[in-house]
This record gives C-alpha cells, structure tokens and sequence, in this order.
C-alpha cells in the first residue's frame, strides 16, 4: 500500500477515536485509556486560581497543575488544559464528557455525584465566611442579612447558601458569573462588597495578598476535593486515577504537595503582614537595583534575596545584633571576612555577600534533593549551619521521615533543643525553631513579593474571555526556583 494512502488512513483512524463519546464504552474496540495513549494527549479543565493553576515566576504551577501534570507523566502523555469561561462551563463540559478530568478545585457533593464520577479526595477543607478586617464580624448566618454577600455562580458555595437558605428564609446573596472566588476576595479587601465564601486553604493563601481579609466563621462541615471524571461506563481511565492516587497517597509524594503550596499559608498575621507592604514601598526602592544585581550576577531570583534581607534585618543598612552580626544582610565578621566583605554596613556589599554565602550553603545540600526543598534547606542551614541542619536530617531519619523531605526535617529541626536528642548529635544544641521559622517567614515574604511584583490582581483573578486550550509536554514539569 502507497505511504500516502497508509498516512490517510492513519489519520482518518486517529480522528475517529479522539471524536468519539467519552460516555460509550468503547469506540473501534478502544477504551478511553486506550485512545489517550493514541493520541498522546489527556484534556484537562481548570481554572486560574492561586490554589489550582496560574503563572508563577517561573511557569505555571499551582497544586492542580502540579498533580495533573504528575499524573500525565504516569500516563506517558502531555496534557491540555482546557480554562473555560466560567466556572459553571467546568461543570457542563465535564458531565458532557468534553475533557477526560476536570481538576479545578472541585468540592465533592451530592448534586454533582449525579452528573460525574469523582476520583479519591486530596484535601479536606471547609468552606468560610470572608469579611474586611475594620468592620463588624458576622458570627452567624442571620447576621449576614447586614451587608451584600456575593459568590460565584455555579459554585458549591452557592449550592451552600441556597441550602441553607431553607432554614434561613431571609438570607439573600448575588451571585457572580464574571470574577472567580479570587476576584471575590479581593473586592472583600477593597471594601466594595462585604462578604464572599471561600474554601478555607484558599482563604489561608489569599489573606496573605490581601491582608483585610478575616475569616468570621465556617459556614460548612469539612468537605473533601476530588477530580471529576465524565459519567461514563468505561473504567480504564479512572482506574488509572486510582491507582495514581493510591500510589501519591503512600509515596508521601501528595503530601510533599500539599506542604509545598500550603506549608507556609497565612505565616504571617495582620501586623505584620501590612507592616511589609509599607518597607517594601519605603525602605526596599534603595536596595532593589543592589538586590537585582547580585541575584543576577549570582543566578538568585532577586526577590528572594531581598525577603532574606528583609528576613534578616528589615531591610536596615546598619542593623547591629547584640552577638555583634551586622549590616541588611547581618552577616558575622568572620563570614564576611572570608566573602572578602570589608564593610558589612554598606548594602551593596552586604547583599553580595549575602547572595554568595546562600549559594555556597546551596552547594552543601545535596544534588539528589529535588526544588524547592533544596532551597528550603539552604535557608534552613544559612540560619542556623550546616552541620545542625544534618544532625536534624539524621534524626528525621532516625525517627523514619525522608531526611531529603523539608516536610519531615522542620518536624525534627526543633528537637535540637531537647537534650534527649542532642547529646546523641554531632554538633550538639541548638535552638532549632529558629530555623524553621526563619524558612517559613522567607517563603511568605518572597511568595508576597512575587504577587505585588505582578499585574493588577482583579485582572489577574478574573476568568479568561475565551476558551482557550494549553498544551504542556509530560516533562516540562520544573521547580527550578522556590515555587509559590
């Protein structure tokens, strides 16, 4: 048979299976696995949100992007993400089986257990009421009848209020099918409406953008999130989900996860939070170009040099500690003098200095530990050393957690102050919350300047205006820089 005529043929074939129902059985004697395979791609609906899908710094992330992506290198395909309109064009599309998955996010619940199949849950979280810190809390539903509640049309959470508006008569709410519950949000900070619904590892990420926001209470039980899947008979492609799920769950690889994106949610409280935002417009303009020229000349995303900075002295040229360690960046005498620093008070030195110490103590940790963990613990040892930050990595062993995992290392890093576990170390004492804390403080600092760096957030949060679809290769999956 000619080339030409077997390429036709090909084509006609490949086209019929990746037309076909998703809601029939098979299609040619193909299961829906089968004809993923075949055309090397798995569609997949999202939504732009900080808690799913949305452009980092350095590429897409999100926890959605993150699993879906895994998932499309266990299936040995790319994968196409499809981010409709609205939220509700999410639900039709899925239950009409136009995508394979819809990971967007979604809360499982009776109603839409009618129309798609959900995969096994990977988060529990309750839904909460959101107010703007400065007014009046509302500690119940009946006082919610005060002001203007608005949420997202289609959502679980207007599926909550129209439920609880059966016991509660008087409860009224606007809905909203232009902005997503991120846009919600930020209207709440503005002042512009007075309540909106979130699920709460939502709130706790947003809250630190957004800095008015204040939970009043939980307006649901807990409630679990899940991939939803078309209604259809063929098992082949949700058996994969489970067996992925199954082997995320025991791996520990979702809970690596969920720390990663949700490890260091809400760090920072109110006073804080807002006292950041006046430095970074009084105090950081002085230091910036000093900050971007050795993250440059370093290879250091400069924002996370200046939340180091700011970490260490508030961005303060002349900050003296009373052990005598000094300058923004607040290295000892001996640090600086082996980094060639001759006057640790002038920033541009300090801040160099500062970005060669962090690389060097990057150097230390392991090649084998994957981002943003080895960045996790490079901070970790540029607080506290090196040899503690292994004595805690041999204890996390010990004790049966991954010893390359930041996850179970900060678990073990504060029992270096208990001497049941220190006189067993090399190094011996010390004040191992430091660490921790110094860690977790950098990532909200620098996840905040990431944002602020960023276009106008009402834009950013809203809805795309058209369907569009993305297509990513298995292996692009990187985390090269310290992930939001």
């Amino acid at each position: 048979m000619p080339t030409l005529v077997k390429t036709l043929i090909s084509g006609i074939c490949l086209s019929l299976l990746i037309s076909c129902d998703n809601n029939s059985k098979t299609h040619l004697g193909f299961s829906r696995l089968e004809q993923i395979k075949h055309e090397g791609a798995l569609h997949v609906l999202t939504r732009q949100d900080p808690t799913t899908y949305y452009e980092g710094p350095d590429g897409r992330t999100g926890l959605e992007y993150d699993l879906i992506m895994l998932f499309g290198r266990y299936l040995g395909v790319e994968v196409h993400f499809i981010i409709p309109n609205t939220f509700e064009e999410i639900l039709y599309k899925i239950s009409h089986g136009e995508a394979d998955i819809a990971a967007a996010g979604l809360t499982v619940t009776k109603q839409r257990k009618q129309i798609m199949r959900f995969a096994p849950p990977y988060q529990t979280i309750t839904e909460q009421v959101i107010y703007r810190s400065g007014t009046r809390r509302p500690k119940r539903i009946r006082d919610l009848n005060r002001g203007i509640i608005e949420v997202v049309k289609g959502t679980s959470h207007e599926a909550t209020l129209k439920s609880l508006q059966k016991i509660h008569p008087q409860l009224e709410w606007n809905v909203n099918s232009e902005l997503d519950s991120d846009g919600l949000l930020y209207l709440v900070n503005q002042g512009l409406i007075d309540y909106t619904i979130a699920d709460s590892q939502q709130a706790a990420i947003v809250r630190s953008f957004y800095p008015k926001l204040n939970v009043a209470f939980d307006i649901t039980e807990p409630r679990q999130l899940a991939w939803a899947l078309s209604p259809s008979n063929d098992d082949s492609l949700y058996d994969k989900v489970l067996a992925f799920f199954q082997q995320i769950k025991q791996d520990n690889t979702l809970q690596a996860l969920l720390e990663k994106h949700y490890g260091h949610a809400n760090n920072l409280n109110y006073v804080g939070n807002c006292k950041f935002r006046q430095h970074i417009k009084k105090r950081l303009p002085a230091y910036r170009q000093y900050f971007k020229a050795a993250g440059e000349k370093h290879n250091i995303d400069w924002r996370l040099l200046a939340a180091i900075g700011y970490q260490e002295s508030h961005w303060k040229e002349k900050a003296t500690s009373p052990t005598g360690v000094q300058g923004l960046m607040m290295l000892t005498r001996g640090t600086a003098r082996q980094l060639g620093i001759k006057n640790r008070t002038d920033p541009r030195q300090s801040i160099n200095g500062g970005a060669r110490y962090f690389k060097q103590r990057l150097k230390k940790i392991p090649e084998r530990i994957p981002e943003p963990d080895r960045t996790w613990f490079a901070l970790a040892s540029y607080n506290v050393g090196f040899g503690h930050l292994e004595d805690a990595r041999i204890i996390t062993q010990e004790r049966g957690g991954n010893p390359d995992k930041w996850m179970d290392v900060k678990q073990s890093l504060p029992l270096l102050s208990k001497k049941k576990w220190y006189k067993k170390t090399k190094h011996g004492y010390a004040r191992g919350r430091e660490p921790v804390r110094y860690v977790e403080n950098i990532r909200s600092y620098y996840d905040l300047l990431v944002w602020l760096s960023e276009e106008d957030p009402i834009h950013k949060s809203t809805m795309p205006r058209k369907n569009h679809e993305k297509t990513v290769n298995h292996n692009a999956l990187s985390i090269d820089s310290p992930a939001l």
